[in-house]
């Protein structure tokens, strides 16, 4: 399973806002509900969001081995 927990501290730690990304880089509210619930995410959306933060994809995605 993958969670993106870590892409909101690394949000925090840019001081990026999900205000910005909706608006200033036409992410769309579906796609940071489905972050917010670490649903499946395409790989362009997160080169996109790692593009946007100029980070890294282990900055925003963990995997976690399901017991």
């Amino acid at each position: 399973m993958i969670v993106y927990d870590k892409l909101w501290e690394t949000m925090k730690n840019k001081g990026v806002t999900t205000y910005t990304l909706i608006e200033k880089h036409n992410i769309d509210t579906r796609t940071i509900r489905r972050l917010k619930a670490n649903q499946n995410m395409t790989t362009n959306t997160l080169n996109k969001l790692c593009d946007i933060l100029g980070c890294k994809l282990e900055d925003i995605a963990t995997h976690v081995i399901a017991d």
